[in-house]
């Protein structure tokens, strides 16, 4: 007993504790990296997608594949492109934000394929279902946190695979593609909903009940990012595909705002999200990006209301 009191001496106390400081520090980073580093890379990964979609295209006359192929880019990168892929199926969760972030790309591909199969690629009512489409719409749908039987990963890859192959027959005309107002309402309609409630979810103070906090901010910021970033993407390529659609209705410069705020919203990369109150010392991130995410539901909103007259 002696022996041992000998032993913890106040120099090992500070040994210890130094090493302890040091094995904190050293976690500390390496989440940082996961979190934060990872998630400015892609943004700027994201970018450089956002253009090729543009340029590779760029000698494509056929309406319908700048679209699709948007609507590829962002689910593609999170799943074959991200560090550690995808992520929110993971058994052991080691992030959270950019689960949340994947989380508001898949939404945003849903709705979109979803928009394709049903109407865009459809005369009426009364005609069929594409089969790539239609296959593409299912595997989309299959969880987010399916890990086996069947995996995300693997479901998603496949409803990648459906759209290219969409794609390939619409460069041929095998495929149909229109780019009627009746088409475009529709989908803007589901991405304003959307916008909406990701709006929600940035303003509110209580969610079911329990009082919003840094802990729970995070989610919806980085789902709100998720969303905005895949809407950038797919909003120009809107821009492009339904050219004509939008002039005769002058809808043009509502859609170059919404694609404004969305870039905005995408662009902001605090290294620590906070939830101040809005008179605090420190920042309310929630509420930082709840302002583009509500200019970018307000144009899109604007925008359907003039191609409704």
């Amino acid at each position: 007993m002696i022996g041992f009191k000998k032993y913890i001496n106040k120099k090992n106390i500070v040994s210890a504790s130094v090493f302890f400081s040091i094995l904190f520090l050293t976690a500390s980073l390496l989440f940082y990296f996961l979190n934060i580093s990872t998630n400015k890379t892609a943004n700027t990964k994201k970018h450089t997608l956002d253009e090729t979609v543009l340029k590779t295209t760029a000698c494509q006359t056929v309406p319908g594949i700048k679209f699709v192929t948007a609507v590829i880019k962002p689910i593609e990168f999170e799943i074959n492109n991200r560090f550690w892929g995808w992520r929110p199926n993971d058994l052991i969760e080691f992030t959270d934000n950019i689960n949340n972030f994947q989380l508001g790309v898949l939404e945003v591909t849903r709705r979109s394929v979803v928009a394709l199969a049903e109407r865009i690629s459809r005369t009426g009512s009364t005609a069929s279902f594409d089969k790539n489409l239609g296959d593409a719409m299912n595997w989309f749908m299959v969880k987010s946190d399916s890990f086996w039987f069947p995996s995300a990963e693997s479901k998603y890859k496949t409803g990648i695979k459906n759209l290219n192959d969409y794609i390939k027959r619409l460069s041929i005309s095998d495929a149909s593609f229109y780019t009627r107002t009746d088409n475009l309402i529709p989908l803007l309609s589901s991405y304003e909903d959307l916008l909406g409630s990701c709006d929600e979810d940035l303003i509110k103070q209580k969610k079911d009940g329990d009082n919003s906090n840094s802990f729970i901010a995070d989610n919806y910021f980085y789902y709100a990012k998720g969303v905005t970033s895949s809407l950038y993407t797919i909003l120009q390529a809107i821009q492009i595909d339904f050219k004509e659609t939008l002039n005769s209705r002058h809808g043009a410069k509502l859609l170059a705002h919404a694609i404004e705020s969305c870039h905005t919203a995408s662009n902001i990369n605090p290294w620590i999200i906070t939830d101040s109150k809005l008179d605090g010392i420190l920042a309310n991130h929630r509420a930082n990006i709840a302002a583009p995410v509500s200019h970018a539901r307000f144009y899109i909103g604007a925008l359907i209301k003039t191609l409704s007259t």
